[in-house]
């Protein structure tokens, strides 16, 4: 669990009048940086607060335009903030922190040799991708006989909830790397994790193209976010409609 707000006994008090333990920045300095809450975390990186409203206030505001979700904040963009009265300088910063650690994660799978052998790992390989998304893009990986990826791109990208897949496109570079299987993914900035009709009609186009071509559909994995507000998916292959 992570730690909970900010005491209320200084709720109303600025934050230079609050113990120095309850301070954001000393606490970090302190107990260091998991010993703080998310509106915490925030207010560090807005500095100051408005006018009746400490750098904290100013941060709970934010999140609980959000419920409290991280995630849904990850696919704010700077104008989001601003359309909620946060000034440029202080969008700005909390959304280049939010990116950052986006990357991170990219930068921590792509540093290693990725191995695919179950709808787990997809799920994995592909949220930090695209499961923030506020547009659909659909995404394919190509796998060797030992389940390492050899390859992989962006097949498409679409609007709010469909995009419209080339197979030509998709398996062209499964016969330039020799891949033996490929495993496709897509987002649905809705959240949903529940496949359309479309979805099923083109997996099932994916299967029969590769059974021309011997190269077998892995998994189609659709990813989302569940009702608790975290990341999750939809895999055909565990849900045996491959």
């Amino acid at each position: 669990m992570f730690p909970t707000d900010a005491p209320k006994n200084t709720k109303n008090l600025p934050i230079t009048q609050w113990a120095k333990e309850d301070r954001p920045r000393e606490k970090m300095i302190a107990l260091g940086k998991k010993s703080l809450t998310n509106s915490e975390l925030v207010a560090i990186l807005l500095r100051t607060g408005i006018q009746g409203a400490s750098a904290i206030d100013l941060a709970q505001q934010i999140l609980n335009t959000t419920g409290n979700r991280l995630i849904d904040l990850a696919r704010m963009e700077v104008s989001d903030l601003r359309a909620k009265g946060i000034g440029p300088a202080k969008a700005v910063a909390v959304m280049a922190a939010l990116e950052l650690g986006n990357r991170m994660l990219r930068e921590n799978l792509e540093t290693k040799e990725t191995v695919i052998s179950s709808s787990l790992d997809l799920f994995h390989y592909f949220a930090p991708r695209i499961a923030d998304l506020d547009h659909e893009e659909f995404h394919a990986i190509y796998l060797n006989k030992r389940g390492k990826i050899s390859w992989n791109q962006k097949v498409a990208e679409g609007g709010l909830d469909v995009t419209t897949v080339d197979l030509r496109r998709l398996f062209a570079p499964a016969i330039e790397h020799r891949a033996v299987s490929i495993a496709v993914a897509h987002n649905h900035p809705s959240g949903s994790l529940k496949p359309s009709n479309f979805d099923t009609q083109l997996t099932r186009r994916i299967i029969e193209a590769g059974k021309i071509l011997d190269i077998k559909l892995f998994d189609h994995v659709i990813v989302g976010i569940n009702p608790q507000g975290k990341h999750d998916y939809f895999s055909y292959a565990e849900n045996g409609l491959l």
